[in-house]
């Protein structure tokens, strides 16, 4: 990573493999995982993946302990766990794996009993989960990006949601070595949920090697690209694209050097994985 580094915080407001268990609370019972393209993926509306992220950060002010970790899977990452065990183990670490594609709600809707009844997708859910988290008082910290991506992603979100009570940030071009300070400044913060956007699998990793040390954080959700969206830096797909689940070929359109090869490589893969390895 690029050696832009700073320890201040941006935009700060005054005011063993484990396989990934189903929601808790109001949602438990119906929403054990489902298999999609070889993983289980947590069957939850984005509402109810909303309410569980709020309900387990809230739990755990009363009960601090290891955070809830949330992760999420789309054709990409289904391609990923099956060519490197390593990247499988990190998912199926996570308590929690959403669908974050909708040719898994596709799959699903032909291929297993239990069918995900929709997408959930970060960039939709981190606005669900900020909607709730003014009432619940919930404080929220923003890991990962460009220095200057970050900023704006923390400055947007307090724009949109000025009733939460405390967003920061960190962006995520730190080095090895800064890793520690990086981690100081999170727990001295105390977020009830921390989005980690520094991309697959490198997000991941850094929940594992770091979430006992967490303590004081209730939820930590991965999130890849979404403080490029939140940003601003880049736009989603118009809905009916979404919905058709060809948000893929939108990105591909804006960044066809950078996506085209990854496409070309891990979509058949993730189209067989999808078709092969889902099911009940």
């Amino acid at each position: 990573m690029p050696e832009r580094h700073t320890l201040e915080l941006t935009g700060r407001a005054s005011s063993a493999t484990v396989r990934p268990r189903a929601l808790r609370g109001r949602t438990a019972g119906r929403h054990a995982p489902v298999r999609i393209g070889g993983l289980p993926i947590t069957a939850a509306t984005l509402a109810e993946a909303a309410d569980h992220m709020v309900e387990a950060a809230l739990a755990a002010r009363r009960r601090p302990g290891r955070p809830l970790y949330v992760t999420s899977a789309n054709g990409q990452v289904i391609a990923l766990c099956h060519q490197d065990r390593a990247v499988r183990d990190l998912f199926l670490a996570a308590d929690v794996i959403h669908a974050d594609g909708q040719p898994m709600v596709f799959a699903s809707k032909i291929l297993c009993a239990r069918p995900l009844p929709e997408r959930v997708a970060t960039t939709d859910l981190v606005h669900d989960v900020m909607r709730r988290s003014g009432a619940a008082g919930l404080r929220h910290f923003l890991l990962g990006a460009r220095p200057e991506v970050n900023e704006r992603a923390v400055e947007h979100l307090r724009h949109a949601y000025p009733d939460v009570p405390e967003i920061a940030g960190h962006h995520g071009y730190f080095r090895p070595a800064e890793e520690d300070a990086v981690l100081d400044a999170i727990e001295r913060f105390r977020p009830d949920v921390l989005w980690v956007a520094l991309g697959v699998p490198l997000e991941q990793r850094f929940v594992m090697r770091n979430r006992e040390r967490l303590a004081s954080v209730g939820v930590i959700k991965t999130s890849g690209g979404l403080f490029d969206f939140l940003s601003h830096a880049k736009s989603r797909a118009p809905r009916f694209v979404q919905d058709v689940g060809l948000e893929w070929a939108w990105r591909l359109a804006q960044e066809p050097r950078r996506l085209g090869w990854r496409y070309l490589t891990t979509n058949p893969l993730a189209a067989w994985l999808l078709l092969s390895r889902s099911g009940d």
